[in-house]
């Protein structure tokens, strides 16, 4: 039995052997297992005649070692015929840390590690209920990731439940590193342009969705959790606004909606007015225009294709720099470029408010699916209104209305709770009522 488990990993530095005596034989991987639990729960008790006493000490056959092993588990061989796997894993996550991506000035400041245990842990200190659930597999030929849906029993229905395992068995990837492997696959089934999974790094988003009837989607190794099902609503109305009074969130949340609109439409309204409605402008403010465009040589779709290509490598430069200098390079890049575009006559200023405005505005929102997949319609909005002006943004309009009313996420509406309506939804959480 040792020789056929020293034969499969000859090529593993780190795996150790350690004869205790003629009879036991202790087998494991340094780099994944506690030494001194190893010395601990293994070796002083086989010394001292004692029976191991550890977490998890399972029987096993031969067949298995390659998943004990993999999961920080060491192997006592008993007389070359018996083996035992017993947990001796070491830690290798790091401390809860604050939400980086998902920063809020109300509601608690922990978040999700890499660790699948830690994470449950924040969880379940939240949510103290017989009714929380959790149904455990493994995904990835290779990786073999852990991977645990959790819900809860009374609220969620058993046929989401079987909906969601279904699909999360028909996976079949080589590995699975990180929740968004898993999300993309998921997504990729459905062929939506929107993203009907949110990702959260925040406990309390969790624990929030879960009360809520949604389902959680826990990956070994990956600080984020998959939420679902996600309508469209989720992704402008987060969780943290539940910790503020209703009437000043519901203000935020009508700045948010706009913010979408401008985020959206204000690049392609500028283009339809100044190129084909020129009767929707006041002559004064269209004899300006004239006057700030008198020298760029392009047309104005051209003019804001550019600025736009310019702003979205300036977004992506900063997601890829190092935090402590990105925003500021970001910042001066588009000062920079902005005054020379206009000084050197290839732009208009007028476009580098426009174009500005519409990127601050997507700064409203931190979902990185979302904002891509609005980015993408921007685009459209664009090139719909260089060609029929106010016609095309109202055609796009209602194309994206119906992409979106067409959209389901784990067999719900996306546009629920608005389309179908569902005024306890509605008025608890998109928004909301204050309470008498």
């Amino acid at each position: 039995m040792l020789d056929k488990i020293i034969d499969i990993y000859n090529n593993n530095p780190d795996l150790i052997v350690k004869q205790i005596d003629s009879k036991y034989t202790v087998v494991y991987f340094e780099s994944i297992c506690s030494s001194d639990k190893i010395s601990e729960f293994i070796i002083k008790p086989i010394i001292y005649k004692q029976t191991i006493g550890a977490p998890h000490v399972i029987d096993i056959s031969i067949s298995n070692i390659e998943k004990y092993l993999h999961n920080s588990y060491a192997l006592v061989i008993i007389s070359n015929s018996q083996l035992i796997a017993v947990e001796v894993k070491a830690d290798l996550s790091r401390s809860i840390d604050t939400p980086e991506t998902q920063p809020s000035i109300n509601g608690p400041k922990d978040a999700f590690t890499e660790n699948i245990q830690v994470n449950l842990g924040l969880i379940k200190r939240r949510i103290k209920s017989k009714h929380l659930k959790i149904n455990s597999l493994n995904i990835g030929k290779y990786t073999s990731t852990l991977i645990e849906v959790i819900y809860i029993d009374n609220i969620v229905k058993k046929s989401e439940i079987n909906s969601i395992m279904k699909k999360l068995k028909y996976i079949k990837i080589s590995n699975v590193i990180d929740s968004s492997n898993l999300s993309n696959s998921l997504q990729r089934q459905s062929k939506n342009d929107f993203p009907t999974i949110i990702s959260s790094e925040r406990p309390d988003e969790v624990s929030n969705y879960l009360c809520e009837g949604k389902i959680a989607i826990l990956v070994d190794n990956s600080p984020f959790v998959l939420i679902t099902p996600a309508f469209f609503t989720d992704f402008i109305n987060p969780v943290t606004d539940r910790y503020s009074k209703a009437k000043p969130t519901n203000m935020i949340k009508v700045v948010r909606y706009l913010c979408l609109i401008i985020m959206v439409c204000e690049p392609a309204y500028y283009i339809a007015t100044i190129s084909y409605n020129q009767e929707t402008i006041p002559t004064s403010l269209l004899i300006d225009f004239m006057i700030q465009r008198g020298g760029v040589p392009f047309p104005s779709v051209a003019e804001a294709l550019i600025m736009l290509i310019i702003y979205e490598i300036l977004k992506e430069s900063d997601i890829r720099f190092p935090s402590k200098y990105g925003s500021t390079i970001s910042i001066l890049g588009a000062l920079i470029l902005g005054e020379a575009a206009v000084s050197a006559g290839i732009v208009s200023p007028i476009m580098i408010i426009t174009i500005a405005l519409s990127y601050i505005s997507s700064l409203a929102f931190n979902n990185t699916d979302f904002s891509n997949s609005i980015r993408v319609y921007r685009f459209l909005f664009l090139i719909s209104a260089s060609i029929l002006g106010l016609y095309g943004i109202l055609l796009m309009f209602f194309y994206t209305l119906i992409k979106l009313c067409s959209t389901y996420t784990n067999n719900k509406p996306y546009t629920s709770p608005i389309s179908p309506f569902k005024e306890k939804y509605f008025f608890n959480y998109v928004w909301r009522k204050a309470k008498k």
